[in-house]
């Protein structure tokens, strides 16, 4: 049987309102998931929330949990032991992860291949050729869509092994076409999502499976990629993450070349070969931390004072909830500036922000960054 703070993990993970971040901030400030849970209705109904968010039942996350079980697929939460160290990185790193196959490649050193699903014959045995080389000594990470990442996935597995990021549920196969080597991945690499069995994908689910793709990886190489693609979103992420970013030149006459060939111009490695890889991982150790890994769910960021919620007075919150949302557009702003702008706590401007964000009212977004959703007036 799960344990109760797994289930109380899930369903906190799941309730509506609450992102990878929020997740994060709340068990830092309740410290347990069953305090965090009994607080979210009230925060929500302070940050301007009419009707309480929808919070799962036990039976909700033991339902979720079977489901996974009978996949044959393991839960694994942000500050597990197998909860991959890269990806416990990112300000953002998903609360739980669906993993079926072997979790433990999910801590080794990796690579990602992207690219596009419309690949010329030329791309995909350039992927092709990567893949199998890089995957004698790393793993291969993906996103298993069609094209690029097809091919990458099957050349990996004929040397070692491969990891595929999905956006949907472990259940549900996308594209069909990939059905079989979904399967054929979960039994000889893994296949890891952050989303519940049954999630079909949508077009908002793909950027949060590309930062999987990149935070898995210590670096990514892109094989054809036309501009505003999900690969250079891939890239982006990866930049912006410190891991490196590679890129496959193609022809200026071919579109789907354009994505890379920009890369390239802004300062991404030239990879013709796994070695253009492989010489640039020097040190790669660097990146995976030692000792306590994944314990940050009990250490504050540096940022949050350890002021005990019921030392946070009801009328500087009230103040500062408007005060926060007055200061907050649609360009990000990072909660240093805040803090500096209102004059106020840290403590007591993060409360503020947690209890706007469940009120549908402010995203939280990666970098610590704070933005006032469009729809949501001040």
């Amino acid at each position: 049987m799960p344990t109760d703070d797994a289930i109380h993990r899930l369903r906190l993970a799941r309730t509506e309102g609450v992102g990878p971040i929020t997740w994060r901030r709340l068990l830092e400030r309740y410290r347990t998931p069953e305090a965090a849970l009994d607080a979210v209705p009230k925060l929500a109904q302070a940050g301007g929330k009419a009707e309480p968010p929808l919070v799962p039942s036990v039976q909700d996350a033991l339902q979720e949990m079977q489901q996974a079980e009978k996949l044959g697929a393991r839960l694994i939460f942000f500050g597990d032991p197998g909860y991959p160290p890269l990806l416990a990185q990112l300000d953002d790193a998903p609360p739980v992860l669906a993993v079926l196959g072997d979790v433990g490649l999910l801590s080794r050193p990796a690579i990602a291949i992207v690219g596009g699903r419309n690949a010329s014959a030329a791309g995909l045995h350039l992927a092709e050729m990567l893949a199998e080389d890089l995957a004698a000594h790393v793993t291969v990470v993906s996103g298993l869509a069609r094209g690029i990442d097809g091919i990458a996935h099957t050349a990996a597995m004929r040397t070692g092994r491969t990891v595929a990021a999905i956006a949907g549920g472990l259940d549900i196969s996308y594209p069909a076409e990939n059905t079989n080597l979904q399967r054929l991945i979960g039994e000889r690499g893994a296949v890891i999502t952050e989303a519940a069995p049954g999630t079909h994908p949508q077009s908002r689910h793909f950027p949060r499976r590309n930062r999987l793709i990149a935070g898995l990886s210590l670096g990514v190489v892109v094989v054809e990629a036309a501009r505003r693609s999900g690969s250079l979103i891939t890239a982006r992420i990866a930049q912006e993450l410190g891991r490196e970013v590679f890129a496959v030149p193609g022809s200026p006459l071919d579109p789907r070349a354009r994505g890379g060939n920009d890369l390239l111009r802004d300062g991404a490695i030239l990879t013709e070969s796994a070695d253009d890889v492989l010489d640039n991982l020097a040190g790669f150790g660097a990146l995976f931390p030692s000792g306590r890994a994944n314990d940050g769910i009990n250490e504050a960021p540096s940022c949050v004072s350890e002021t005990p919620d019921h030392l946070l007075a009801p009328l500087d919150l009230n103040d500062a909830r408007c005060l926060v949302a007055s200061l907050l557009g649609p360009t990000p702003v990072k909660v240093d500036d805040l803090v500096r702008r209102c004059q106020l706590s840290p403590a007591v401007v993060l409360a503020a922000l947690t209890e706007l964000e469940l009120a549908g009212r402010v995203e939280t977004l990666p970098g610590n960054r704070f933005a006032l959703l469009t729809n949501a007036g001040s």
